[in-house]
């Protein structure tokens, strides 16, 4: 990886971690309502994978979303913007936390109903193979998703049509709280896909240069062949469920041993071993990060609520 994508991707992956954490002292000021899914531990897989697409592609994911929206170019205060319930947001103040869209980056947005944007995905690839455009869909998906009855349906279509789509495990060892031990009888969620066929790898999911490598494949792949392909990425997430959610299931000691393996502390000991004269950049990228979430966090306040009058828009077309 060069020094450029590298120091680009730690970026996204420090604007990441610095927004859901500020997103999460709002909650705790009941300054953003409804529920809240935060990806702190997951970072590199979002910024990897979505940092391999193209202008042209797609990218889908399920409601703990907030990282593939800004690896999508998406604007943080829009973001921030939307979690608060506000005018600006990315839409326009409905969606909340867990539907985020932005259909100038082809964002097709989060969705709360576990798996069921997995043919949504198939849906988004059959309209790019139809015209053409070389566009590939990249739909993320948590290991609780793998046993429910739409993932089986997308799969299938995906395979029967030659779908060019990336299904994007993001394994993070809880579906809720309940561990993948208890509702996956296979220690691979990947091999889901030999049954369709379609093809498969599983890939550590801490370390961005194996996250961007392996994206790159198989978006490569699916752009060049028009075959669809099920990557699981072994991750973790540091928080509960959501918010709500204290995650009293999970020992201190687990936590810490994957905390060791801090997606930005492996990002960082990349730059420190390939590129030592970037070095000096960790910590600009750091303060231009907190910036910009201040900002985001500034905007999303002082922006004004939705207006009334305009309940009804944005509900037929």
């Amino acid at each position: 990886m060069n020094r450029e994508l590298l120091l680009k991707l730690y970026r996204q992956m420090a604007l990441m971690r610095r927004f859901e954490e500020e997103a999460a002292k709002a909650y705790t000021e009941r300054k953003i309502g409804g529920f809240l899914h935060l990806y702190i531990g997951q970072e590199a897989v979002g910024a990897g994978v979505i940092g391999a697409t193209k202008p042209e592609d797609y990218v889908i994911s399920s409601y703990r979303l907030h990282a593939h929206y800004l690896a999508r170019n998406g604007s943080a205060r829009a973001g921030m913007a939307e979690l608060f319930g506000k005018a600006t947001g990315c839409s326009q103040g409905r969606g909340g936390s867990m539907h985020f869209f932005s259909a100038e980056n082809n964002f097709l947005g989060g969705h709360g109903i576990v798996g069921a944007h997995v043919p949504v995905a198939a849906g988004s690839a059959f309209a790019s193979k139809y015209r053409g455009d070389g566009g590939v869909t990249v739909c993320f998906l948590g290991d609780g998703a793998v046993s429910i009855g739409p993932f089986h349906e997308g799969m299938c279509l995906a395979a029967l049509w030659k779908l060019p789509v990336v299904y994007v495990i993001e394994n993070n060892m809880y579906a809720m709280g309940t561990p993948a031990s208890r509702s996956l009888a296979v220690e691979d969620a990947s091999v889901r896909a030999l049954g369709y066929p379609m093809a498969r790898m599983t890939v550590n999911g801490w370390d961005i240069v194996e996250c961007y490598n392996a994206g790159r494949e198989a978006i490569d792949r699916a752009r060049s062949e028009s075959l669809p392909m099920l990557v699981e990425f072994k991750t973790y997430r540091y928080r509960g469920h959501s918010m709500a959610d204290p995650g009293k299931y999970r020992t201190k000691e687990e936590v810490k041993e994957w905390q060791e393996k801090d997606p930005l502390l492996i990002a960082e000991r990349h730059i420190q071993n390939d590129y030592p004269d970037a070095v000096s950049e960790i910590d600009a990228i750091k303060q231009s990060v907190e910036k910009e979430v201040e900002d985001a966090v500034e905007f999303a306040h002082n922006s004004p609520d939705p207006d009334p009058s305009t309940v009804g828009d944005y509900t037929y077309v």
